[in-house]
C-alpha cells in the first residue's frame, strides 16, 4: 500500500518492500548489466521485507528511511526488527554524463546480541557516453565480529548508446537502432561475500565476473557471463552463465 498524497516528496510505502539499502540492491534485476548482483549485496544488502518507508525524490537527489521487520520473510511477526535508511545526490546529471553518490545504513535486532548487525554501505557511480562504472562498499559489525567488502563494475555500450539514470538507480540499456546494442562489462569484487554463485562458502575472497550483453529492443536481452571466484584459505570456484531475458 502507498500513500503519495504528500507529492514526489514524501511518499510513505506499507508492506513487503525492498529496503532502501545499495545501489546495486535498489536497481532491478532486469537492468543490472552483470547477469547476478556481487557476492557484496547478495551478503549485506537486507533485499526485500515487511515494514513502512517514508521515501522521496527531487531533481537530483533521493532519500528513503523505514522501520521493517528484521528477519525479511515475514515469520516473526516483528519481534526483531531493522531500521534502515539511505540517502542519494547525482552532483552531475546532464543527457550525456551522470556522477552518482549515495550513502546507507541499517541496524538489525535479533534474539542474541552475537546476531545483531549493523551496516553501512557507500555508493559511488556514473555514466559518460558509452561508458559506465559503479563501486559500493560494505562495513558491517556481526555481533563482535566486523567484516567489509567492495566491488567495483566497469561497463562500456560498443554501440553507443548511454546507460540511462533516474532517480538514484540505473536502468537498462535501450537500443537506439533496430540492430539492437552491445554491451561488455567487467566487475571486480574483495572481501567477506556470499560466493554461492561459483560454488563457494559466505567467507573472506575475491571475484572476478566478464560478461557481454545484447539488447535486441528495449525488452529483449541475451546475456552471457564467466565469474572466477577463491577464498581466501585457497578454495576455488567458476560458473558460465547464459540468460535469454524479456522483460515487460
Amino acid at each position: 500500500m502507498r500513500y503519495m498524497g504528500f507529492g514526489s516528496a514524501a511518499t510513505v510505502t506499507i508492506g513487503k518492500q525492498k529496503e532502501p539499502f545499495g545501489l546495486e540492491e535498489l536497481t532491478s534485476s532486469k537492468d543490472i548489466s552483470a547477469l547476478e548482483r556481487s557476492a557484496m549485496t547478495e551478503r549485506y544488502a537486507p533485499g526485500r521485507s515487511g515494514g513502512i518507508q517514508l521515501s522521496g525524490k527531487g531533481s537530483n537527489w533521493t532519500y528513503g528511511i523505514g522501520y521493517f521487520e528484521a528477519g525479511g520473510n515475514g515469520s516473526d511477526d516483528f519481534n526483531n526488527t531493522a531500521v534502515t535508511a539511505r540517502g542519494t545526490v547525482a552532483p552531475i546529471q546532464t543527457n550525456n554524463m551522470v556522477v552518482h553518490l549515495g550513502a546507507g545504513y541499517t541496524t538489525r535486532d535479533a534474539d542474541t546480541q552475537a546476531d545483531e548487525v549493523d551496516t553501512f554501505n557507500l555508493e559511488l557511480a556514473g555514466a559518460s557516453g558509452p561508458f559506465h562504472a559503479q563501486a559500493e562498499y560494505f562495513d558491517s559489525e556481526e555481533g563482535q565480529v566486523d567484516v567489509d567488502g567492495y566491488y567495483v563494475q566497469l561497463g562500456w555500450i560498443i554501440t553507443g548508446e548511454s546507460r540511462p539514470y533516474k532517480a538514484g538507480a540505473f536502468k537498462r540499456v535501450k537500443p537506439a537502432s533496430p540492430k539492437g546494442a552491445w554491451e561488455v562489462v567487467a566487475r571486480f569484487e574483495d572481501g567477506d561475500g556470499k560466493y554461492s554463485d561459483v560454488g563457494l562458502a559466505t567467507t573472506d575472497g575475491e571475484q572476478t565476473t566478464l560478461g557481454v550483453n545484447y539488447y535486441a529492443n528495449k525488452n529483449v536481452r541475451l546475456g552471457m557471463s564467466y565469474m572466477d571466484g577463491e577464498e581466501a584459505n585457497g578454495a576455488s570456484g567458476d560458473e558460465v552463465r547464459a540468460r535469454l531475458q524479456y522483460a515487460f
